[in-house]
């Protein structure tokens, strides 16, 4: 283990100016990688009209799933082993890389030169490489932070970047169906001048400034984390496509083996990581309370939030919206402005809880934040499908109020908990778990709707087809179809009755649209049949999702509070015996002493 110095040694003016460069570089660097995971999210319509490429096709679902989740699994696998990697060869330059990275491939899916299935696949590659970038950025971002900043400082400077990388996932929201709404290539347009001002700028003025330690690279730890957690993500993913006659792929023998298969990979990971030397995910770092029970809660905030924002979108997208006289084109972009109570929430409470967190501890405001979303999922419950907007707009304001609370104190509660020479690794484990939280909620939430809509859509929609003119037999045959369809029909903004009803029937006889009234025929295709049909359905399936979301931040909660009083790694006014800055005891008990400079010891509650 080794420091690595700074040239020239600077005054302390000149040190304090260095930490509001690194925090403001880091902090764009971080809100650019989290805008981009969610901006595609609300583009997918516009992009793939723009690459010519109905996404209603079954041929075609397996494109729209790895757009949705190719950066983020991406990001989940990566994030360890570049922390780790940081901790080796310097955090600063690994991030400057990721800088680089990211922008190289944002310019490279702007200028997509096909369209079609080559198209879709130009786009996942590049998206692939662009969470590449994003891992980098992400996993040491926090380091640098905790490295440049006193622990008195660092709730604030790192409740500055959390709320960077969380406004970004939901301003990408907004954006995301601002830009679509001009031209789909503009998504990702937008991180290139960014991409290339943060590139230079980090290389100009960022330095190391903290501990490295010269060690091994785990190569059978990166390997087996890396396979098995792309397994389990994969069949998560695969996992709500149906399979045969069933709704949904979870007993399927592909899906079942990648899950299988994962678990197993990733159980041999962890004996492999309690054995080897020099170990890429150091699982003694979980003896320390803190740092456990804010990854618990980060990692379970992170499926609720994950499945909040997918829920939104198929709410207003494809239902609230089109039923206010919205057309499906104009969606994205509306459904983006009507979810800025969300980030508003967000931004006045992040910013705030990260400040009193360096005070008062992670402990009050990580917990109160997940105790206050779990009601507002609970309230929101109790809305109608077509809902009025201020009650809405207000559980909107309170859910991004508990999110703030949460996240900033979590973050820096995990980070002041590590030790210096492991705090790349620990930012990697961190963004591990929240983006891992993400890519499972696709498939947690996505399951749980489809099992909703399965139970009451089939009947819904035969009698609804029949009442507008549709012959018993087609209205039966098109109600029992697997309902993943009309769940992404609603995801992306899209009435599916003009492709099930417009297709020409056996031997060319004429589609059942062509076979209607015009004014039936145009009532089916209008922007109100399909909303109206599938409000019922998707409430059901909105309280069986929602009750999931309530039960992970209860649990959250929990571990929130369970993680003790406020701790910093080495600092003795708070990590000894004796009286802390609140004049309040903080009682440790033994963790990582064969690890540490000094013996340490974590809070009890």
């Amino acid at each position: 283990m080794r420091v690595v110095p700074d040239v020239d040694e600077p005054a302390e003016g000149r040190r304090d100016a260095y930490r509001w460069v690194a925090l403001s570089n880091t902090t764009l660097g971080v809100f650019m990688a989290s805008l981009d995971a969610s901006i595609v999210l609300i583009a997918l319509p516009a992009i793939f009209r723009g690459i010519h490429l109905d996404p209603l096709e079954p041929a075609n679902i397996s494109y729209l799933l790895w757009m949705l989740t190719g950066y983020l699994v991406v990001t989940a696998v990566l994030v360890v082993t570049f922390g780790r990697l940081g901790d080796m060869y310097g955090r600063v330059r690994m991030y400057n890389a990721g800088f680089a990275v990211f922008s190289g491939a944002s310019l490279a899916l702007s200028l997509c030169p096909w369209t079609g299935g080559h198209g879709a696949m130009w786009l996942i590659g590049w998206r692939v490489v662009q969470g590449i970038g994003g891992a980098l950025l992400m996993a040491n971002s926090a380091a640098i932070l905790t490295d440049a900043f006193e622990p008195a400082q660092r709730g604030f400077a790192i409740g500055v970047n959390v709320i960077a990388g969380m406004a970004g996932s939901f301003i990408g929201l907004v954006l995301g169906g601002v830009l679509a709404d001009v031209d789909w290539r503009a998504v990702f347009w937008i991180n290139v001048p960014i991409g290339v001002f943060g590139t230079v700028w980090a290389y100009r003025s960022l330095r190391e400034v903290g501990v490295t330690k010269k060690s091994q690279i785990d190569w059978w730890g990166n390997v087996s984390f890396g396979v098995g957690l792309v397994l389990v993500l994969i069949g998560l993913t695969y996992g709500i496509l149906p399979h045969g006659r069933q709704s949904m792929g979870w007993n399927g023998p592909w899906v079942l083996a990648e899950l299988i298969g994962g678990t197993i990979i990733l159980a041999m990971f962890c004996v492999i990581e309690a054995r080897v030397r020099d170990p890429m995910f150091d699982l003694k770092l979980f003896r320390i309370r803190a740092f456990a029970a804010g990854n618990i809660a980060g990692f379970l905030a992170a499926i609720g939030r994950g499945g909040l924002q997918f829920m939104l979108i198929i709410w207003l997208q494809g239902i609230w919206l089109p039923l206010h006289g919205y057309s499906f084109e104009r969606t994205p972009l509306w459904a983006g402005i009507y979810m800025l109570p969300l980030t508003g929430g967000f931004l006045l409470a992040g910013p705030v809880s990260g400040w009193l967190s360096d005070r008062y501890g992670a402990r009050p405001f990580a917990t109160g934040g997940m105790l206050l979303t779990a009601a507002t999922f609970g309230l929101l419950m109790t809305l109608p499908a077509n809902f009025a907007f201020p009650e809405f707009a207000l559980l909107l304001l309170l859910n991004g109020i508990g999110t703030g609370m949460f996240s900033a104190p979590n973050m820096t509660g995990i980070m002041n908990s590590a030790p210096p020479e492991e705090r790349g690794a620990a930012s990697g484990m961190r963004a591990t778990f929240q983006n891992t939280g993400m890519v499972l909620s696709i498939g947690v939430f996505f399951s749980l709707m489809i099992v909703g809509l399965a139970a009451s859509l089939p009947a819904t929609m035969s009698a609804g087809l029949q009442a507008n003119g549709v012959p018993a037999p087609d209205a039966a045959r098109i109600a029992h179809l697997p309902p993943v369809g009309s769940l992404f029909a609603a995801f992306l903004g899209f009435n599916p009755m003009q492709k099930l009803l417009g297709a020409p029937g056996p031997n060319g006889t004429p589609s059942v649209l062509a076979r209607l009234p015009k004014a039936q025929a145009a009532n089916l295709t209008g922007k109100t049949f399909f909303p109206h049909l599938i409000s019922g359905p998707f409430k059901h399936g909105l309280v069986i999702a929602f009750t999931a979301s309530l039960i992970m931040c209860l649990v959250a909660a929990a571990a929130s509070w369970l993680r003790g009083k406020r701790y910093v790694h080495g600092d003795a006014s708070v990590s000894e015996r004796g009286q802390g800055p609140l004049g309040e005891p903080d009682v440790m008990v033994p963790a990582l002493t064969a690890m540490h400079t000094a013996p340490t010891r974590g809070d009890d509650p």
